[in-house]
């Protein structure tokens, strides 16, 4: 089922026990030795953290940026490399932080171009828009289940592919980390060539039953249909929050459907409006981070949670937020049938 919304054939497809940021972390260790050059997509906080976990690798990182609230440009991170060869090029498909949805079209041939493995964080987008991994060329990706899987977090689904496996293989030396070691984790998952599984740690049962049920609702709904309704839900959100008079500071191309950023208007306590939300009506949205704290809100609209009766919600809830504070805005139910009408 794994392989199914990953969009892979890849044999090692398995999750991991740890939250998302384990499986970054797997990603990272397995891919990278001590001196490889490893470009990192930086358009947001979760690029940067991958940043940092190569860094603590021993990789040479170059940060490839763009301003947050815009997606990458692939030729970017050509340049970036300036003829060098690399180990691994890497992008986050959904900024959480921004609410961007990266185009994956192109960064299969700027990896091939320095002669990288392509890593990608799919955490806010499995199970929420196609991550068509084996379409899209991807090595390595990961994941977290209380995304759009609408599991409890605790495990990273993670897919790599026979490249990926054989670059792994072929290390000099053992990953630093040994819980994460994937070589290590393959013969415990998928069992040893000519023999068993070999026993690595205890894994979290209960987590597995939980993905196990998660997945195969998400498969009985179709995938199509489950990004159909992402996408259906978000854009009568965005609709409503337009005609109330709110602004959304990510370029309409670029916007990712589970996760949408609001400015925050001018006057207005952005803290005041989310203890209001919850407060008064049991809604509860994310402030902004980085470049956008104190400027913009992130409403989030994943999985189970993606329904159009939340988004009446919140926008309504919005509506007596910031009226809460005197702001001048259209009528909350005029901006619900023009949401969805």
């Amino acid at each position: 089922m794994l392989q199914g919304v990953f969009g892979t054939q890849n044999a090692l497809t398995m999750p991991m026990s740890g939250t998302g940021s384990a499986g970054m972390e797997a990603s990272v260790v397995n891919l990278v030795e001590p001196g490889d050059l490893v470009l990192v997509g930086v358009n947001g906080v979760f690029g940067g953290r991958i940043c940092e976990v190569a860094r603590r690798a021993g990789a040479e990182v170059v940060r490839v940026e763009a301003p947050w609230g815009q997606s990458l440009d692939p030729t970017d991170f050509v340049r970036a490399a300036a003829g060098r060869a690399a180990q691994l090029l890497c992008v986050v498909h959904a900024e959480t932080s921004t609410g961007v949805l990266q185009d994956l079209r192109g960064f299969r041939e700027a990896a091939d171009s320095m002669g990288a493995m392509l890593l990608v964080d799919a955490v806010t987008s499995l199970g929420g828009v196609p991550v068509d991994m084996d379409a899209c060329g991807v090595d390595v990706a990961y994941s977290g289940t209380q995304k759009c899987l609408s599991c409890p977090p605790g495990l990273a689904p993670l897919s790599a592919s026979e490249r990926a496996v054989r670059r792994i293989q072929a290390r000099d030396q053992a990953p630093v980390s040994w819980y994460l070691d994937l070589s290590l984790l393959a013969t415990y998952w998928l069992g040893k060539a000519g023999g068993g599984r070999a026993y690595h740690h205890t894994a979290p049962i209960n987590m597995i039953y939980g993905l196990h049920e998660s997945l195969r609702v998400a498969l009985t709904e179709g995938l199509d249909q489950r990004f159909a309704r992402h996408r259906r839900v978000s854009a009568g959100l965005r609709a409503g929050l337009l005609e109330l008079g709110l602004g959304l500071p990510v370029a309409e191309s670029d916007r990712l459907p589970q996760l949408t950023l609001v400015s925050v208007p001018e006057g207005i306590d952005e803290a005041r409006v989310r203890h209001f939300l919850l407060r008064e009506h049991g809604v509860e949205i994310g402030g902004g981070l980085g470049d956008f704290a104190g400027k913009a809100w992130r409403i989030g609209m994943m999985g189970s949670g993606c329904t159009e009766e939340n988004a009446v919600r919140c926008i309504k809830g919005l509506s007596a937020a910031l009226q809460d504070q005197g702001a001048p805005l259209t009528d909350a139910e005029g901006a619900v049938r023009v949401a969805f009408s």
